[in-house]
């Protein structure tokens, strides 16, 4: 059989770390990124006899906004459970978390791959805690544990198995991201886990029921979720040419091998003993409380993927934009209050500012305002300043309160277009070059291009390149 007679089926489970300022049940800080091991943990973090959970409303707000981001509205009624496993990091010997009331059922969000638009449905989404972390130094035969993330709100959103690719798949994860970046849900900073992937792939011959599942976890990134269910679904066809079975199990992901490894069996839900927490009672939210939540929402990446398609540029340079979500405002109020021409002008500023890179934390996009860019754009606009040179000002821009027209005189970068003073320079030009002026009299159009350029170094790249051209054409009277 071919792979073409496989029919992969892809669930996703993404754990979404809320930017809530305390974790869900303890007041100590949620933000462990630059914190040394076990300093943001308490009594209630660390399961000590006696500590009474006190649930945190922020981060119900912020399930709230994930719900309304994937197009549907949040349980009314909810309530949360303890789910049982033993393992270093989890010092309660269980995890507080959702299971047959979790605070958001069903919704989708849309996914563009392989030319088309497709809906993935959410199953559901869950409010639950963070575990700690095992940490396992290089050589040692010892593990060390960090509470420091024990507690932390996570909402695990479980899609539909509906995606069918690879492609899909990194399609899902990065549209997910943006979803729950634009409604502010959490600062998805992938570098640091605040937003985990689980992957669930099975294959199956066309026209058979599902295949045998594998699971695997804790994927940051979106490249790694698009190689790992590549590489699990290839893994999964060769053992059923073969003949062999696949087995559940959790497998790990060696980005270095890009392979996946086996772990363990995948556990089922009697494995985890749940029950009712009894600390926490039943979470019932008011008609009010998600009607102001909804009116707080921010725009989000299919509102503003419709006001970007307005500067008529790629799709590519739409997502290009979406992926640093600070420079989004920036391009749309130039729109609002120049030309769709600024706009896209300023838009390729602002994303070769600095490199964008959405994986990794500590970019720091720049801040202007929309008057000074449209100032800027209209000097281009009307060749006061070449591409190059606008580029030059708008970087100044970015340190400095001056208007573009300062720092461009400043810089000395204004194009000069004094008709006269261009014509001098062409004239000395074309003495200096009879051969070429020659060639382009014999019809050699592309020949100019190199005048020009001669005129542009004597004049230290202030002349009008479209003047010095046309001043070329009328000394060699091929004006007609």
């Amino acid at each position: 059989m071919t792979n073409s007679q496989y029919v992969p089926t892809i669930g996703i489970e993404t754990h979404v770390q809320l930017k809530t300022k305390t974790k869900l049940f303890s007041a100590v800080g949620n933000d462990a990124r630059q914190a040394p091991p076990n300093t943001l943990i308490s009594h209630i973090d660390v399961g000590l006899p006696g500590a009474l959970p006190v649930l945190n409303q922020a981060a119900i707000e912020l399930c709230a906004r994930a719900a309304l981001a994937l197009n549907t509205d949040p349980q009314k009624f909810s309530w949360f459970e303890r789910k049982h496993y033993f393992y270093p990091d989890l010092p309660k010997g269980y995890q507080i978390t959702q299971y047959q009331a979790p605070i958001i059922k069903g919704g989708f969000l849309e996914i563009e791959a392989g030319g088309r638009t497709k809906k993935i449905k959410i199953e559901r989404a869950n409010l639950e805690e963070d575990a700690g972390k095992n940490i396992h130094p290089a050589g040692a035969d010892y593990t060390l544990i960090d509470l420091n993330r024990a507690g932390t709100p996570l909402l695990e959103i479980v899609s539909r198995p509906e995606i069918n690719s690879a492609a899909e798949a990194k399609a899902y994860v990065r549209e997910l991201w943006l979803l729950m970046k634009y409604a502010d849900v959490t600062d998805g900073d992938l570098y640091h886990g605040h937003m985990r992937f689980d992957i669930n792939v099975s294959v199956a011959r066309a026209g058979d029921k599902l295949g045998t599942r594998s699971e695997i976890k804790n994927l940051n990134s979106f490249r790694s979720v698009e190689a790992a269910v590549a590489y699990e679904i290839k893994r999964q066809i060769e053992l059923l040419e073969k003949g062999q079975k696949v087995i559940q199990e959790t497998r790990g992901w060696d980005e270095a091998k890009q392979k996946s490894v086996a772990q363990r069996g995948k556990e089922e839900a009697e494995d985890y003993r749940y029950m009712p927490e009894p600390d926490i009672p039943p979470l019932e939210l008011t008609d009010k409380f998600i009607e102001d939540v909804k009116a707080e929402l921010p725009k989000l990446p299919p509102q503003l993927r419709r006001q970007l398609d307005k500067l008529g540029i790629d799709k590519k340079v739409t997502e290009d934009i979406l992926d640093r979500q600070s420079i989004v405002k920036p391009i749309l109020d130039v729109l609002a209050a120049g030309s769709p021409a600024d706009a896209r002008r300023v838009a390729f500023w602002l994303i070769h500012a600095q490199p964008a890179e959405t994986e990794k934390v500590g970019i720091v996009e720049p801040e202007i305002d929309s008057a000074r860019l449209i100032s800027l754009s209209k000097m281009v606009d009307g060749g006061e300043l070449s591409s190059t040179a606008a580029k030059a000002v708008f970087d100044e821009l970015l340190s400095s309160p001056e208007d573009p027209m300062t720092i461009a005189k400043r810089l000395n970068l204004l194009q000069v277009t004094d008709t006269a003073a261009i014509e001098k320079i062409v004239e000395e030009v074309i003495t200096e070059n009879p051969k070429v002026a020659e060639d382009i009299k014999q019809g050699e159009m592309k020949a100019i291009g190199f005048l020009v350029g001669q005129v542009m170094t004597k004049s230290q790249g202030q002349a009008n390149p479209k003047v010095a051209q046309e001043l070329i054409k009328k000394q060699l009277d091929l004006v007609e």
